[in-house]
């Protein structure tokens, strides 16, 4: 495994934190906007002159409020510039400051982990969802504060809510959108120029990459770097394995099979090495990154992509003159798979129990769910179509609908249908990479995953692995 961590150093982001403070002073102000908007009544913001003007007089709770400073720790790709622009705003208007603490992808589970662990986590951290995975995982009954009496829960989308609650409790707050699905991401242009239809089967994939090879183009951009892109062509397409055999979730959940014995997915890790070694994915997957992506499909050197359904607008982004509509989608065809592969689950806010601003912390989860915070997400993060909120916007164009409506059949992707498999995605990247330098084969990475499962079953106490 020396290569692979050699190869995984080109694509280590250095944990950073952003701090936002708002400043008292009239001149700053000015700059960074009027904090004068508070909550605080009349006799409030005169006292709060009265603190300003004799040192020696109490503070009131607003002069207080300004002097706290939440923290929120959050994985790599899931905070938003937009996000970062609203923490602003939110500084403004509440006085409150926000530490963001964004750590690499590959190192982030661990990190929460050995936090929740000492004791010592941050005042908000982020973490996926999945009914089973906050359970066992995160103790969300005990590591994060039940969120069911929060005035945006309501607007939750309903399976989104599941899975982020524990015994009817909601316990974490959406981050981005879970509606759209990961899909191939593909230069309409290109394939029109090229006579391709969208694949239905992995044989015609296949002649699809071949053409597209013969062009002088490479077929497909990956990026192995970040260490968890290339995980997706692995339970994206496994609900191939639940309509092959539509019992598998609750055996695998049950302790009544593994992923070894599944042919089909076996089939699936083949064909992922295949695409590599064909040439599919070019010569730099390695250390080529997702930040790139947009870019690299806009220059038209890659003309595939997996995605979501919000890349259009970040192709469009990174170049002005390609059209969000110039990228069309079709659901990953290994194994032959033609279903849509849905995930209610995603990125999610968590309220640490044992924080001391708690409250704060509250107020800026119930400043992201307001009409405009959702509404200003949605228009300013590309990839945002539709956030899992009743009060969000919609920014469906015709070229995604038409997507959705070519995939009526529907099954729950692999990571949140079955437990303890989302809570070793880099894990699994650092596997797949293995396999696909040829350290491991199909069968030894499933057999890995299988383990994996089993060690947490027993840590969690699950009564289907103490048969």
């Amino acid at each position: 495994m020396k290569l692979w961590k050699k190869l995984l150093a080109f694509g280590l982001v250095a944990t950073m934190s952003v701090l936002f403070i708002a400043c008292a002073q009239k001149e700053a102000a000015q700059s960074t906007g009027d904090t004068s908007g508070s909550t605080a009544d009349t006799s409030e913001a005169a006292d709060s002159s009265k603190t300003e003007a004799d040192p020696t007089a109490v503070p009131t709770e607003q002069a207080k409020q300004e002097d706290i400073t939440i923290s929120f720790m959050a994985g790599q790709d899931w905070i938003q510039d937009a996000e970062l622009e609203l923490g602003k705003k939110f500084t403004e208007q509440t006085g409150i400051k926000v530490d963001y603490q964004i750590v690499p992808a590959d190192q982030y589970m661990s990190v929460l982990m050995t936090k929740l662990n000492t004791g010592e986590c941050t005042d908000i951290f982020g973490g996926q969802s999945g009914k089973f995975d906050i359970k066992t995982q995160f103790n969300v009954e005990k590591n994060a504060l039940d969120l069911s009496n929060e005035s945006w829960a309501k607007n939750v989308d309903a399976l989104a809510a599941v899975e982020l609650s524990v015994n009817g409790a909601l316990y974490g707050q959406p981050i981005q959108d879970v509606s759209a699905v990961w899909a191939v991401a593909y230069n309409k242009k290109i394939f029109t120029e090229l006579g391709l239809s969208i694949p239905t089967n992995y044989a015609e994939f296949k002649k699809v990459c071949d053409t597209i090879l013969a062009a002088g183009k490479i077929p497909i951009y990956e990026c192995v770097s970040d260490g968890w892109h290339h995980v997706l062509w692995f339970p994206e397409t496994s609900v191939q394995a639940e309509v092959l055999a539509p019992d598998l979730a609750d055996k695998l959940n049950n302790n009544e099979t593994t992923l070894a014995q599944n042919d089909t997915m076996k089939l699936i890790l083949t064909q992922i090495k295949e695409m590599a070694d064909l040439g599919y994915w070019g010569d730099n997957y390695m250390s080529n990154t997702y930040a790139d992506s947009g870019k690299n499909i806009a220059s038209g050197e890659y003309v595939m992509t997996v995605a979501n359904q919000g890349f259009g607008a970040e192709v469009n982004k990174a170049d002005p003159n390609f059209n969000a509509d110039d990228i069309g989608y079709f659901v990953i065809p290994l194994a032959d798979n033609q279903t849509l592969n849905v995930n209610p689950s995603g990125p999610s806010r968590y309220v640490y129990s044992g924080s001391k601003n708690a409250d704060a912390a509250k107020k800026y989860l119930e400043f992201m769910a307001s009409d405009e915070s959702l509404a200003y997400l949605t228009e300013n993060v590309s990839k945002f179509n539709k956030l899992p909120f009743s009060n969000a916007p919609s920014k469906y164009t015709q070229t995604i609908q038409d997507f959705y409506n070519r995939y009526p059949s529907q099954c729950t992707v692999l990571q949140t249908a079955v437990k303890y498999v989302n809570p070793q995605w880099m894990d699994i990247g650092t596997n797949i990479s293995a396999l696909l330098l040829g350290e491991m084969t199909p069968e030894e990475v499933l057999t890995t995953i299988d383990k994996s499962r089993a060690d947490q079953a027993t840590a969690a106490k699950d009564a289907a692995w103490a048969k």
